[in-house]
């Protein structure tokens, strides 16, 4: 009698995974369903409004006219004399990136929860597909900044970018891995404790003031040297300078400060991965 040939599978399915395997093979394999995914959220956002990808322009464009009027004119508060449009606006192209890549990512497993219990597919493919879409948006944006500094170069403003410019591909990284790792660890607490989701719009705010955003590092470390490591502690401060200095050619900005929030975003990135993978065994069973 001839034994039949052992059963080969495409896809194995397993309770046993490693806490830190991120499946790229099937994430690879599933591309398609990822560009799927980018689209849909794409589209679906603004599918039914008036102005449609113009909020692209609009959204920054109006944030960085009210923090020029606020910050800047009532305020008085220092840009490191750079003009103050160029100054609110590169805080706030980066920051939207990171903010929105936190805010969409936390909620991946209570919002596709009808689809996660319904077909395998790899569920990084969610949080990876909000990064990516979310980058058409910063594209938009980024655009908008560039031409904006094109304006002020005509004019005879003074900024001088650097050849840190260079580093824009890496804090782009960056920004994604913090904001892709945060919001996998907040997503897999919501499973459990829904309160979360109330707080996360109004914590990414108070985040936002305790990031250089609306002020240079310079004028924290002047005026409020005993509140300074607030501000310096926090990842996305660095960043932002960094992005700063590189385009404009003003910003507190070290390597060495650029090296621990790199250190920092791995270690959350890391973290994030391993909660994400172990909630995802049995999420459908609380949510």
């Amino acid at each position: 009698m001839i034994e039949a040939p052992p059963d080969k599978w495409d896809i194995e399915l397993t309770a046993e995974n490693n806490l830190l395997d991120l499946k790229l093979k099937d994430v690879w394999h599933y591309r398609d369903l990822l560009v799927l995914l980018v689209r849909r959220d794409f589209v679906s956002f603004y599918k039914q409004t008036i102005l449609g990808p113009l909020w692209f322009f609009i959204q920054p464009l109006f944030t960085t006219i009210i923090y020029t009027f606020v910050f800047g004119s009532l305020a008085n508060i220092s840009t490191d004399g750079l003009p103050q449009p160029l100054f609110y606006l590169a805080g706030i192209t980066a920051w939207n990136y990171f903010a929105d890549c936190l805010t969409k990512t936390s909620s991946v497993f209570t919002a596709n929860a009808g689809l996660f219990g319904k077909v395998y597919f790899p569920r990084l493919i969610v949080p990876l597909s909000i990064v990516v879409s979310n980058l058409i948006r910063f594209g938009v944006q980024m655009a908008l900044f560039v031409l904006m500094m094109i304006i002020y170069w005509v004019k005879g403003a003074s900024f001088h970018p650097n050849a840190y410019l260079l580093l824009f591909p890496f804090l782009l990284i960056l920004m994604a891995m913090l904001g892709l790792g945060l919001g996998m660890i907040i997503s897999a607490m919501t499973t459990k404790y829904r309160d979360l989701t109330f707080l996360i719009t109004f914590g990414i705010q108070l985040m936002m003031y305790l990031t250089t955003v609306i002020y240079p590092l310079s004028t924290v470390k002047q005026k409020y040297p005993h509140y300074q490591w607030m501000v310096e502690y926090n990842p996305m401060t660095s960043i932002i300078e960094a992005f700063r200095y590189g385009f404009l050619g003003q910003g507190t900005f070290t390597m060495l400060s650029l090296a621990i929030t790199t250190i920092i975003t791995i270690v959350i990135m890391l973290l994030g991965i391993i909660v994400f993978n172990r909630v995802e065994r049995n999420f459908i069973d609380t949510v």
